[in-house]
């Protein structure tokens, strides 16, 4: 089951050691996402590309498809992004 947890506004505490060591203790992925202004959708959720040696579309995942994501400062990120981010949230329930 997935369920998001928050922790807003606190600095230096500690977040990214935590989820770390949550995630190490339950054998998950986890990734993290430092949200800037030019982050783009693709860079949360992932690609497709064109390998050109085997002559196939890859999908190159992003972040978002670990099993516990870390996503600091979300604010400052464009509309587009974090409507990205929220989409693959909702799609994963």
């Amino acid at each position: 089951m997935r369920r998001p947890c928050s922790h807003r506004r606190r600095a230096c505490i500690g977040k990214t050691t935590l989820a770390k060591s949550i995630a190490a203790s339950l054998g998950c992925t986890f990734r993290r996402i430092q949200f800037t202004p030019d982050l783009l959708p693709s860079d949360v959720t992932g690609i497709n590309y064109f390998n050109q040696k085997s002559q196939e579309w890859e999908f190159r995942t992003g972040p978002v498809f670990s099993q516990i994501l870390l996503a600091d400062e979300i604010n400052r990120a464009t509309p587009r992004t974090q409507s990205a981010l929220l989409r693959r949230c909702r799609n994963a329930r």
